[in-house]
């Protein structure tokens, strides 16, 4: 019963009832506005609220590696969960970045074309096709210019050896007859490894394609700073975090993983949690499990990298729609 001055009378005493307002379940993407780091940079990060469950945070630092926390105990490098999903170095690289082709030649190096990935670079050799220049040296290269080589179709372009010197290489490459690694993913081609996958008849090179434009290398040098190089160790890691001072057998490491996102009883983001965790992430359909799966973890990351990469737009959490009573 509410007196006139809008207080309530619970067991005799006069008391105001305060209702809470809690973040609701879902997924939010949020920046520090330029407010943690002294130069002022921006640090976008992510956060997974279920219903029910650990919280999973996602957060670039100003070095521009990417993070996870989770129940805000001590942060590990992202790779670290993407290992303990069971990606290796090729496959997380094959999740996250487009791929540039060179195709290696006895005297020449000829790279494969999209127009659209010179965009802003500023050309460092001319760039041209049957002795037509398209491009001269020096010069920006412009949208018109991309127009251009589209209009001629142009497919392929030879580029001198500096252009794939220092470049990160998408997969492992072996020697064919000793099986020995000439150069491990997510590794930069140095001269000396050049002229190794020459003299072992390597004649396509994928390397990953990144610019200061709007497609960051992030993971890539994420996975640098990462000490886990497989799905055992990155267990252990994130073991180590959640239960310290406990020794991580293979069972219990494994159990802990599978516990703290994949499984019903202890995971639940709710039906409207998981609809709004679609929608944030344009999907289609608004239904779903209440737990997190691979695709779940890795679309979060996809899209806090697009917003770093100047592609989309952080959430406003204080609008009311994010919270609940």
């Amino acid at each position: 019963l509410m007196t006139e001055n809008g207080t309530f009378i619970i067991n005799g005493t006069e008391r105001v009832v305060v209702s809470q307002l809690h973040r609701s379940p879902g997924v939010f993407f949020d920046s520090d506005k330029g407010k943690t780091h002294s130069s002022g940079k921006v640090l976008y990060n992510a956060r997974i609220i279920p219903y029910r469950g650990s919280w999973l945070d996602f957060e670039f630092d100003p070095k521009d590696n990417l993070f996870v926390r989770i129940d805000r105990r001590r942060k590990l490098p992202v790779t670290v969960i993407l290992r303990a999903l069971n990606y290796n170095t090729e496959e997380i690289l094959d999740i996250f970045f487009e791929k540039n082709i060179f195709k290696i030649e006895t005297n020449k190096i000829e790279l494969t074309l999209v127009p659209e990935r010179l965009r802003g670079e500023t050309a460092s050799f001319n760039i041209e096709k049957d002795g037509k220049i398209y491009v001269e040296k020096g010069r920006r290269i412009t949208a018109r210019h991309i127009q251009d080589l589209k209009n001629n179709k142009i497919t392929s372009i030879t580029v001198p050896i500096e252009y794939i010197l220092g470049r990160i290489v998408s997969k492992n490459y072996m020697d064919k007859k000793t099986g020995e690694t000439i150069i491990f993913a997510n590794t930069e081609i140095s001269l000396e490894i050049l002229e190794k996958l020459k003299k072992s008849n390597f004649d396509i090179i994928e390397t990953l394609f990144t610019n200061d434009l709007d497609h960051g290398p992030y993971i890539s040098e994420t996975l640098k700073i990462d000490s886990a190089n497989d799905r055992a160790s990155a267990l252990i890691e994130i073991y180590r975090v959640m239960r310290p001072g406990e020794p991580p057998t293979k069972e219990a490491t494994e159990n802990l993983f599978e516990n703290l996102f994949f499984s019903e009883d202890r995971y639940d983001l709710s039906s409207v949690g998981r609809m709004k965790f679609n929608r944030s992430l344009l999907r289609k359909e608004i239904e779903g499990s209440g737990t997190l799966n691979k695709k779940d973890i890795i679309d979060v990351i996809k899209k806090i990298i697009n917003i770093r990469n100047g592609k989309g737009e952080v959430d406003d959490i204080d609008h009311l729609g994010n919270r609940r009573i």
